[in-house]
């Protein structure tokens, strides 16, 4: 989303950006079509849309039309409406990287960037709440047992949509468009150098570090408790998180550090700067569409997924999790019988 170039378009006045009639003296020609980078991040791009959406669009009809609500469907359908969301308006991002210039006006350059951080700060507090989840259900099965419901899991999902609406009201606020050698540009309009600083780092901080620590820490908690117990077999029950968080933080560490390289801008080159925005754009719209694919073939070994049909794959991805964790938990306390296989 800020892959724009910085140093033209950071603090322009407004006697800097060309007016209309100057504007319409340049024609730009986007330089995209004979760029392999660029072409090759379109086409990939592409593809994810199609996939992203897609996919995700499955997972919100089967999580939550074609399974029994539970706590884990509540948690995945969350998830895949916040990947939906983002893939919908991925389009905008593709369109936006072929023509090296906004064409949607100022009320989408505002909402486009918004969505995006909308997705990344309610992917990852969903991703701290299951962890912490998980690791609440191993170390106090019986108390998990009776106070985890469904409505709370749905009371925790509003609050992290929340958080994350709030977080991603700064795009709403500095995104602004100009005119500028004959093309719009939707661009971050930062006040001053301080406050750019004081956003990027709010972010890397509130949806990068901290929520890596927390999840972090819960799942060593949970392998140590295992481990102690040596119940630890099967890794099903971490499969599907696992992989999920480790894509989260694979696709969006690259995005972080060239934004966060971006405050000191005039210390590294525009177009590496350039290049490492757009490349961490796209890993980041990988994110929304590996999510639905990791929840079809996680859930059992590739042969017997193949082999089964696509709903009863997703069921078993999204389920199976919750019954292995729940027979260890079983098997690990004393109120065998009052244990449900969906946890």
């Amino acid at each position: 989303m800020e892959n724009f170039n910085y140093e033209d378009f950071y603090n322009y006045t407004y006697e800097e950006v060309l007016m209309p009639h100057e504007a319409s003296v340049f024609e730009h020609k986007s330089s995209c079509p004979g760029n392999v980078l660029c072409v090759s991040l379109l086409v990939i791009n592409a593809v994810q849309f199609v996939l992203g959406f897609c996919g995700n669009a499955l997972v919100i009809w089967i999580s939550g039309f074609k399974m029994k609500k539970t706590v884990n469907t509540t948690w995945y359908l969350s998830l895949a409406i916040s990947d939906f969301v983002f893939c919908t308006f991925l389009p905008f991002i593709i369109i936006n990287m072929a023509m090296e210039k906004w064409i949607f006006g100022f009320f989408l350059c505002k909402f486009t960037s918004s969505v995006l951080f909308l997705n990344m700060f309610s992917s990852i507090f969903l991703l701290v709440i299951i962890s912490i989840d998980r690791c609440v259900s191993v170390i106090f099965p019986v108390w998990s047992q009776n106070h985890r419901t469904v409505r709370k899991a749905s009371l925790l999902v509003v609050l992290a949509w929340v958080l994350a609406i709030g977080l991603s009201l700064p795009s709403a606020v500095f995104r602004d468009v100009q005119s500028q050698m004959g093309r719009s540009i939707c661009y971050n309009n930062y006040t001053s150098p301080q406050t750019h600083k004081i956003i990027a780092m709010s972010r890397f901080v509130a949806g990068f570090v901290v929520p890596f620590v927390v999840i972090s820490i819960c799942y060593s908690v949970i392998i140590l408790k295992l481990r102690m117990n040596r119940m630890t077999k099967s890794s099903k029950p971490f499969k599907v998180m696992t992989a999920l968080i480790a894509t989260f933080f694979i696709c969006w560490l690259p995005y972080h550090v060239f934004i966060l390289l971006e405050i000191n801008h005039q210390h590294f080159s525009q177009d590496v700067l350039k290049a490492g925005q757009q490349i961490g754009t796209t890993l980041v719209a990988a994110n929304s569409f590996l999510n639905p694919v990791l929840y079809v073939f996680m859930g059992n070994d590739f042969k017997q997924s193949c082999k089964s049909s696509l709903m009863s794959k997703m069921e078993n991805a999204m389920g199976d999790e919750g019954r292995t964790i729940s027979r260890y938990l079983s098997r690990s306390s004393s109120v065998d019988a009052k244990l449900s296989t969906h946890i």
